[in-house]
């Protein structure tokens, strides 16, 4: 892979994401001084909304981007959310915003068309580890997109600056088209050794899929509610609340950044497992604790845990991704992922509702050790080109 393409489609992702994970947190805001909404069970249903819509569109532009090219495919979700944006600053009421919202879902998903782009250029662990480097593109905008907007609000309209962020995305898809090469499509080519080997693949792929739910399902559970519920407990400034809120996603980047990324602590068949223990042991250190101290050491841990998952599941995904499917592969996670956080934090809201803040940490604890057992089942190895890939050099395999 040359040594441009992996930054130009990290800038590219990173920008977009800026405003897709820097406006939900102000819906509240929007629904308010645009809309006059004052409920704000509204609010929540606004922030799935985009999510819910990415799960159900990304297996079909995943099939879409492997037939006209992944390339083609990632400046599409660019502009669609482009698009999106300057309709949400525009509207004129409710049901046009949330349209808007939908059609940000619908035209979106940045993040599956950025990796499926990038299993077509490179390959095994090379793959892997540009996969860690897109979370990390991910974890970046969920920390630094709040405190973008936050302080551009303080200017401008919220609904008003939807419009000006459009240009963001607009700017994604321009570098994209500028810098990224045309990717090789290879539909209608498959080889008759390519399609027998489907049915050997298919199980590492539903194991894969169940892992990926469970894990993600885990991490959003704890979110919504994590902030006032340290607040509660603790007392503790909203300031300290966000930083602790923000801390595991700090922790994956430091990972990222540092030699320790490479370390043999993440290459290990027993990191998945591993990750998952550490996982869920965080969420109950933080659920069992009323001390500001615990949390913190509970919050390191998770963004420990995180990490080793992250690494562990981006590894795997290498391995079965091949270049030909890369779209399809790519929409099916994202459409599982989505799938995933919906879930967790409806779950989410239910368990707080029967119990108290602290339920859904104790969900995702619950939810880390049941996919942990899933975890433990290792199929037999598939033979397919990728595999071997993943242990070659890429010159070798391409």
């Amino acid at each position: 892979m040359s040594q441009r393409i992996l930054p130009v489609i990290l800038l590219s992702h990173f920008t977009a994401a800026l405003v897709a994970l820097g406006m939900p947190p102000f819906f509240g805001l929007i629904l308010t001084d645009a809309f006059a909404m004052d409920d704000p069970t509204w609010v929540g249903w606004f922030f799935i909304l985009p999510t819910v819509c990415t799960a159900l569109a990304a297996p079909l532009w995943g099939k879409v981007a492997d037939r006209f090219g992944r390339r083609w495919s990632l400046i599409r979700a660019q502009i669609g959310l482009a698009a999106a944006f300057v309709l949400a600053g525009l509207a004129p009421d409710l049901t046009t915003f949330a349209v808007a919202l939908a059609l940000q879902g619908m035209l979106g998903g940045t993040f599956a068309a950025s990796s499926a782009y990038l299993a077509t250029v490179t390959s095994g662990q090379s793959l892997a580890q540009a996969l860690n480097w897109m979370q990390g593109s991910a974890r970046s905008a969920m920390l630094l997109a709040p405190i973008l907007v936050g302080a551009l609000i303080a200017r401008i309209t919220a609904q008003e600056l939807y419009l000006w962020l459009a240009v963001l995305p607009l700017l994604s898809a321009l570098q994209v088209w500028k810098f990224a090469p045309p990717d090789r499509t290879d539909a209608g080519h498959q080889t008759q050794k390519q399609l027998t080997s489907r049915g050997a693949v298919s199980v590492h792929w539903q194991r894969l899929a169940v892992l990926q739910f469970g894990f993600n399902f885990s991490l959003v559970a704890s979110f919504p509610y994590f902030i006032p519920w340290v607040q509660n407990l603790t007392g503790s400034s909203t300031a300290m609340a966000g930083l602790l809120y923000s801390l595991p996603h700090a922790v994956y980047l430091v990972i990222l950044i540092s030699p320790l990324r490479r370390s043999q602590l993440f290459q290990r068949s027993s990191t998945l497992t591993t990750g998952l223990a550490v996982f869920a042991l965080s969420y109950v250190t933080q659920a069992a604790t009323d001390s500001t101290s615990a949390i913190l050491i509970g919050r390191l841990c998770m963004g420990l845990g995180m990490t080793a998952c992250f690494f562990a599941l981006n590894g795997e995904t290498a391995r079965l991704t091949r270049s030909e499917s890369a779209g399809r592969s790519f929409g099916a996670l994202d459409s599982i992922g989505k799938w995933a956080g919906v879930a967790g934090g409806v779950f989410a809201g239910v368990a707080t509702g029967l119990f108290d803040q602290a339920a859904p940490l104790w969900l995702g604890a619950v939810v880390c050790l049941l996919t942990l057992t899933v975890s433990w089942y290792r199929p037999y190895a598939p033979t397919t080109s990728n595999h071997q890939c993943f242990e070659k050099e890429e010159s070798r395999c391409r």
